[in-house]
Formats: structure tokens, sequence, C-alpha cells
């Protein structure tokens, strides 16, 4: 076979070139790229996009997640509230805010927080106010069914002893019989619930009130600013809501008195912008456990 080169430097076979065959069929084999295959796949932006899907889906169903999970804890475990008034002062402050353990009182075990579930005297509790069970209220329980009790001189006696309380404080306040000297059926106080004023009569006996079951006769700790049970009456057990567990924080408000104040804060005033910033909360209550 003879091989002529042409311009190009391009070597191709020389021969007859009408036995050659078509042109057609001389064409050397060109190596194709499976573009089928590439094409029948995703493109990139329809796989970030079915990604991004993906992972939107998955952050709802996590979100979804803790909100049931937050929905049973609110609903059958702790709850927070916030404390509004002076009452429960120096246990509770105004701002401060409880987390309360919702597992009291269920009348059968298992209990998820057994030590706290059944209700002693001395305890706190958050319950529906019986006049408006639309509100809050938290106090102290110092009377448990079948007690008798009253009060002389503001302090409490249970079947005829008197109760210790360390946690109670008598703030200065104008002379008070009703209030200072309970039950007193002489005369009611303007503040007094009509319809308890009636019931109360029903249960005084020899200046005592007797405690029925299923309820509690409960005070308040600042014991001269309170309204509790000897304006209202007294708490059903079907009224509670649960025991405050601890204050996970506490927020300061204009009226503080010098001494709630922290040691920290009277001693120095906040001179920086971040100091300032961080004096708006009671920052050495956080987190206090609730006694």
């Amino acid at each position: 076979m003879n091989v002529e080169v042409e311009n190009g430097g391009d070597a191709r076979p020389l021969g007859n070139h009408a036995s050659d065959g078509p042109a057609s069929d001389q064409t050397v084999p060109q190596v194709v790229e499976p573009a089928t295959q590439m094409e029948s796949g995703p493109k990139p932006a329809a796989r970030a996009a079915a990604a991004h899907h993906h992972g939107l889906l998955q952050a709802c169903q996590s979100l979804l997640n803790v909100v049931i999970i937050a929905l049973f804890i609110i609903t059958f475990t702790v709850q927070p509230f916030r404390i509004p008034s002076e009452s429960m002062e120096p246990t509770l402050l105004v701002g401060d805010f409880l987390l309360v353990n919702k597992d009291v009182g269920l009348g059968a075990p298992p209990h998820i927080m057994a030590p706290t579930s059944v209700i002693h005297r001395g305890d706190l509790i958050v319950f529906h106010y019986p006049i408006d069970s639309s509100l809050h209220l938290v106090k102290r329980v110092v009377g448990l069914p079948g007690d008798r009790l009253h009060l002389r001189d503001g302090r409490v006696y249970i079947d005829g002893h008197a109760l210790p309380e360390p946690y109670t404080i008598f703030r200065p306040a104008g002379a008070d019989s009703y209030r200072d000297d309970f039950p007193r059926l002489g005369s009611a106080d303007p503040g007094v619930d009509s319809r308890w004023w009636i019931e109360m009569r029903s249960l005084v006996s020899g200046g005592e009130l007797t405690v029925p079951a299923d309820s509690y006769f409960v005070l308040g700790d600042n014991r001269n600013n309170s309204e509790d049970s000897r304006y209202w009456g007294f708490v059903p057990r079907a009224a509670i809501v649960g025991k405050p567990l601890l204050i996970y924080f506490s927020l300061r408000t204009p009226d503080d008195l010098p001494g709630q104040l922290d040691a920290n804060a009277t001693a120095r005033q906040p001179t920086t912008a971040l100091g300032q910033l961080g004096s708006f909360a009671r920052w050495d209550r956080t987190l206090h456990v609730v006694r």
C-alpha cells in the first residue's frame, strides 16, 4: 500500500478511490460519553432543592417533637408562673418566676415527682382563686382537713397549739381585729366575700374553725398584707394546681427594699452599660429552691 502525505501532515491510506466505498464506511469510530445516563439522573439544582426540602422537613419534625414534649411537661409535670403581689414576702418576691410541680394530690401512685405529691402543713401551693377560677394564687397551707384552727394576734393555733411559722413576717399595719383574731363573727371586714361569711358561721365552734374534708386553709407569709382564706374561704383539693419547685428567674422591681437586694448590688452601683443591663434581675434568686 502506498502512502501519500498531504499538506498538514495527515496520513491516510491510498488506493483505488473507486473501490474505497462510501466515505461514511471509512469514518473512524469515536468514543461517545454516556450522556443518556447523566441526563436520566437529577440535575445539581434539583438535588440541592431535594436536600433543602428534606432538611426543612427534618427541622419541622424536630420542632414538632419539642412542642409536644413542652406541652406534655406544661400539662402534666411543671408550669411557669409569675408572682404579682407582696402577700408571700419574703419567701416569694414580686417579679419571681416559678416552676410549679403539677403532680400533686392525684390520689393514686405512681407519681412522677412522688416526694412532693402529698400536701403537708407548711407547703406552698398554687391554686385557682375560689372566687375567680381564671386567676392563680400562691399561699401557704396552715390548715389540713379536720384541723381546728384560730388566730390570736396574728399567730396560728392548730387544735389549741401554736403553729411554729419561721417563714412569716409581721410588717407594721393598723389594728384589725378580724385579720388578727380570726375567726371573729361579731363584725365582718369589708373585704370578706359574702358567701364565705355565711359559710364560715356554720363551721365555727368554741372560737375555732374546723377545716372540712378535701379542703385547705391557706395564709400568706406576709401576714398583715395578704388576702387569703380569712377573706374568701378554703381551697378545695380540686382547685390545687401544684407546688412551687424553684425560682428560675427573678425580675427586679422599682419597689425593691434594701433588704431584698443582694449584697453585691447594694455595695456598689453599676457604672457600665453591661452592669446596668445586668441589674434588672435578682441573679442571686435564680434557680433558688422554694421552701
